[in-house]
């Protein structure tokens, strides 16, 4: 259902919820636990159902406008703006709706403290700041006067470093090591430094140098973007018409939008190397790139390489290079961006009507058939990225016109026409197609001393395409900057069929005492899966792949119980609900396709102390998956006392287990599992490393193949909550004051483990963050609860159009990413350990050893919550008296005759209403709405293992205060 009504991502495949703006929502319905007996694959933890407006009279023009610029994150600017038109009789509707939304400027990751620097050791997290800079080779930096002397061209001696002044950098005038030339300016941060503010490599003494600029390493958040500038146009119509009363009905709906979003990253980085050692895959600089050593390179300060690439020109001759050279594109380009845009159609088609025609017995059934197609376009504009082959090039270029410079400042730039042959535009493009055809029937069976017995029964195809093509360099993996990646096509048809009867045992017309009401639900449903991939093109040593075919099918339960025990008249009504059900999850597409997608995932590599942190990654889909499995089970209570009027009370227990879980198994995983043999090289078929620089040890991890599999398996249980009470002043039996309704819902997790694979044992992630490169869900805190509370006023008066409230919103408490912050403790400690409780470890282990057996580094997230105001007001003006016509009676009515024979004496609704040049005229029907998100101006609390922005993207936000006001009037 959401699946197809939603569309789908043209690059992710993945549904995409802002297709459909709130102007174009007539409603939604939530179905909480499992219900792949009746929708099929993904309905594994439930269902959330979009119904759009079909039916609409007179026009509606709106808008809204917000802003963040009163709270502490600078000035992000939305609106958005709608029309709705409708009409339509006894047998027609017609609606036409369309809608507009801008956000202007962003929020970027500077703007607020917590995220505008990625020195996170101050809130005690890690250095997460960027090795690659201009100014760098090696562990060496430029001298600060020069480091940070002046832009422009490159000038030899002022903003680069003389070509050939020295054999290398140890002893090149214009390198220095700033960890040996000053030991106190290693990075520290305000309220940790002094005598006990002990940090590795290097204690540091009396120094006020702060940690957070750019010298030691690059802050690259100060370019990221949290909420980036976008614009959406969506436009959508609706049809229905009675052919032959409801006993024939014809309805279509279109959907056409068009969406753009313009994100940003930091500088394009120069990683990996654009040289490769001849014959393998890995890259011949482990960390930064090679550069051919001067004249090869006209710039190159050094005459004397640190490295030489074998047998690089013909006949056998080497290329010496200096490796480890650090550049990034600061000033060639500036901020790398990533220009989104998607165009999206969605076409429905469909006929439905009742049965009653042919028999009485079919009164109550009904029937629909239709067709759905949907498509969705997508294009990407990667601007700022580098070619492999034009770096390569003009590396190796002795004009200082046309060479490349990778050995400036932090503040100049090459010359144009190297620009112009190392940085390029790359355009990656996709789409996905899902048509679908259906045919349903429901309706009552026969009737049983409790009630009908009710089925409905249905069938439906599906044939999901999903096409990726790359840029030239993206599929050949020859981009610097960029997710490389290769283009496939991939396509699905599915059959299936379900049916559902609902059975009544007892009822409130047939029942016995502890069954005032007694109903059991089964559903079930069966789906055949024909997949086939496209064949993948070699790519540098990987073999192609041929094309692929595989099948397989599915058939789930389901079965539900609603029983009421008790007669309402007693205690109130109380209903108890349970439902056991097995559901699956087909492979997504993209998972199925053999070709690879690059990825740079943080490791740490047991048998090399060379591997940097961050290693490439490619992962593949498998053609041969097979759908992932769940086993659930619910179980739960609403209760509204009989002696509180309007309090209404549940709670549903719930049980999830999956199993077979789709999952790429980890970079981590594949370097500890496959340790390299002593003395030689690894080059596959997981992992690749590079040379060593140290003789006789094993060499870095530069390229690791990460298959997906149907691997893992987890377990999540919890209690769902809420409680609504709706406060009626009239209960008091005195006047209408209005009515209050408060309610507070919320989730205890109480278990969520995860199984890496068959081969390792299950461990508990519930109250822990997860990064975002776990795929199977984002971070799991124990408790979530919203509180809220509204207040309608009464009718019959001018108060009857305000509506007010206020919403909190409350996350709790949670572990941050321990395993990290605390699972490094061996000796020598690296240099971003973060600093919670006591002094930083040193190189001879704890300083502080009695603060328990739980490292000081461990940390929980701070519980987060936030108010949010809202103010509706619909002026409902009453219509105007009409002015009496001498002649007439007063009463105005006439007398009708009724069914029983007798005549009554009835009063016209009266049609009077305000002229259009009449102020009342604009203000009836106009709703003004006032409000405010995140009252306070909550920083998000801080999270040491989100490396990227300091706080947990997948339930946080850096937004802050953001106020809005709308404006609807209602024709």
């Amino acid at each position: 259902v959401a699946y197809g009504s939603l569309g789908v991502a043209g690059f992710s495949g993945g549904v995409d919820i802002n297709l459909i703006p709130f102007s174009m929502v007539d409603h939604v319905d939530i179905l909480k636990d499992g219900a792949s007996a009746v929708y099929g694959t993904d309905a594994i933890a439930g269902v959330v159902n979009f119904f759009l407006v079909h039916k609409f009279r007179g026009l509606e023009i709106g808008g809204q406008y917000g802003n963040s610029n009163l709270g502490a994150s600078n000035e992000m600017g939305e609106w958005e703006a709608w029309l709705k038109a409708g009409t339509g009789d006894d047998k027609t509707d017609i609606v036409v709706i369309a809608d507009f939304w801008e956000r202007t400027g962003g929020i970027f990751s500077r703007d607020r403290d917590i995220a505008s620097n990625g020195f996170f050791v101050p809130f005690g997290g890690f250095d997460a700041r960027s090795g690659n800079f201009p100014g760098r080779v090696g562990s060496r930096r430029l001298l600060p006067t020069m480091f940070f002397g002046p832009g422009g061209l490159p000038i030899p001696g002022v903003n680069t470093p003389i070509p050939g002044s020295s054999t290398g950098a140890a002893n090149n005038p214009f390198y220095i090591n700033p960890f040996v030339a000053n030991p106190n300016a290693y990075p520290g941060a305000p309220g940790i430094i002094g005598p006990n503010a002990i940090q590795a490599p290097m204690p540091q003494f009396g120094t006020d140098y702060k940690g957070g600029g750019d010298y030691f390493f690059f802050n690259f958040a100060a370019f990221t973007p949290a909420l980036p500038p976008g614009d959406r146009q969506v436009y959508y119509g609706s049809f229905t018409r009675d052919i032959c009363d409801k006993y024939l009905t014809v309805f279509a709906d279109f959907k056409y939008s068009r969406s753009f979003f313009d994100s940003s990253l930091a500088a394009v980085p120069f990683t990996p190397d654009p040289f490769k050692n001849p014959g393998t895959n890995t890259f011949f600089s482990p960390a930064g790139i090679s550069v051919p050593v001067f004249p090869f390179n006209a710039w190159n300060p050094f005459t004397v390489g640190n490295a030489t690439i074998p047998n690089f020109f013909p006949g056998g001759i080497g290329l010496p290079v200096t490796t480890g050279v650090r550049f990034r594109g600061i000033n060639d380009t500036g901020p790398r961006s990533e220009k989104f845009t998607y165009w999206d159609q969605l076409f429905d088609v469909g006929l439905r009507g009742e049965m009653g025609w042919i028999a009485d017995y079919f009164k109550t059934w009904n029937w629909e058939m239709g067709f759905r197609y949907s498509r969705n376009e997508g294009q990407d504009l990667s601007i700022g990225e580098v070619s492999q082959p034009g770096l390569r090039e003009a590396l190796l270029d002795s004009d200082p016109a046309t060479a490349f410079d990778p050995f400036l400042n932090f503040h100049a730039h090459n010359t144009k026409a190297a620009r112009q042959a190392v940085y390029v535009t790359l355009h990656n493009s996709g789409e996905f197609e899902l048509p679908i055809g259906y045919l349903t029937f429901n309706g009552d069976l026969f009737n049983l001393p409790a009630g009908p017995v009710s089925f409905a029964i249905g069938g439906e195809y599906e044939a999901p395409r999903f096409t990726r093509d790359r840029d030239a360099l993206n599929n050949t993996f020859q981009s610097i900057g960029s997710v490389d990646g290769q283009s496939f096509r991939v396509n699905r048809d599915v059959w299936s069929v379900f049916e559902e009867v609902r059975v009544p045992f007892t009822s409130p017309t047939w029942n016995f005492p502890g069954f005032y009401s007694f109903e059991v639900d089964f559903a079930e449903r069966e789906e055949w899966f024909s997949n086939n991939t496209s064949a993948v093109l070699p790519s540098g040593l990987f073999a192609g792949l041929p094309a692929e075919h595989s099948r397989y099918n599915a058939q789930k339960p389901k079965v539900s119980v609603r029983w009421q025990p008790l007669d309402p008249k007693y205690i109130g009504a109380v209903t108890l609900r349970g439902s056991y059900t097995e559901a699956f999850h087909a492979p997504t597409l993209a998972e199925l396709t053999p070709a690879s997608s690059q990825n740079f995932p943080i490791v740490s590599d047991p048998f090399s102390a060379q591997t940097e942190p961050q290693i490439e990654e490619r992962v593949i889909g498998n053609p041969t998956l097979h759908p992932e499995v769940a086993y659930e089970w619910t179980y739960g209570i609403v209760y509204s006392p009989k002696w509180i009027k309007g309090l209404t009370l549940s709670a549903d227990w719930w049980h999830i287990d999956m199993r077979d879980i789709v999952s790429a198994e980890g970079a981590q995983f594949l370097i500890e599992s496959n340790p390299p043999t002593p003395g030689v090289q690894q080059n596959g078929p997981f992992v690749f490393r590079g040379t060593s620089a140290v003789p006789g040890a094993n060499g870095p991890v530069t390229l690791v193949i990460d298959p997906s599999d149907n691997l893992s398996g987890a377990i999540f249980e919890g209690l769902d909550y809420e409680g609504i009470y709706i406060l009626d002043s009239t209960i008091f039996g005195g006047g209408d004051w209005g009515r209050l309704t408060t309610t507070v819902n919320g989730t205890w997790l109480s278990r969520a483990e995860f199984q890496p694979n068959a081969t390792t044992k299950r461990f508990g992630i519930a109250g822990t963050f997860l990064p975002p490169g776990f795929a199977l869900t984002s971070s799991l805190p124990w408790q979530r609860a919203n509180f809220s509370i509204f207040y309608d006023g009464p009718a019959d008066t001018w108060m009857a159009g305000l509506d007010v409230g206020a919403v909190v919103h409350w996350i709790g408490q949670y572990q941050d990413d321990n395993v990290s912050l605390a699972g490094s403790q061996s000796n020598p400690i690296k240099l971003s350990q973060p600093r919670i409780q006591g002094p930083f470890y040193t190189l001879t282990g704890d300083p502080n050893p009695n603060v328990g057996e739980q490292s000081p580094r461990a940390r929980k997230v701070s519980a987060w919550t936030t108010l949010d105001l809202i103010l509706n007001y619909t002026f409902n003006l009453p219509p105007p008296a009409a002015a009496e016509v001498p002649g007439f009676a007063k009463d105005g009515g006439k007398n009708v005759k009724m069914k029983d024979g007798k005549e009554k004496n009835v009063i016209p609704v009266s049609t009077a209403e305000y002229g259009c040049n009449n102020w009342r005229w604009w203000l009836n029907n106009t709703t003004i709405t006032l409000g405010m998100q995140n009252v306070l101006d909550e920083d998000p609390p801080f999270v040491a293992g989100s490396f990227e922005n300091g706080y947990d993207e997948s339930i946080a936000t850096i937004k802050g205060r953001f106020w809005y006001v709308g404006l609807k009037k209602r024709f």
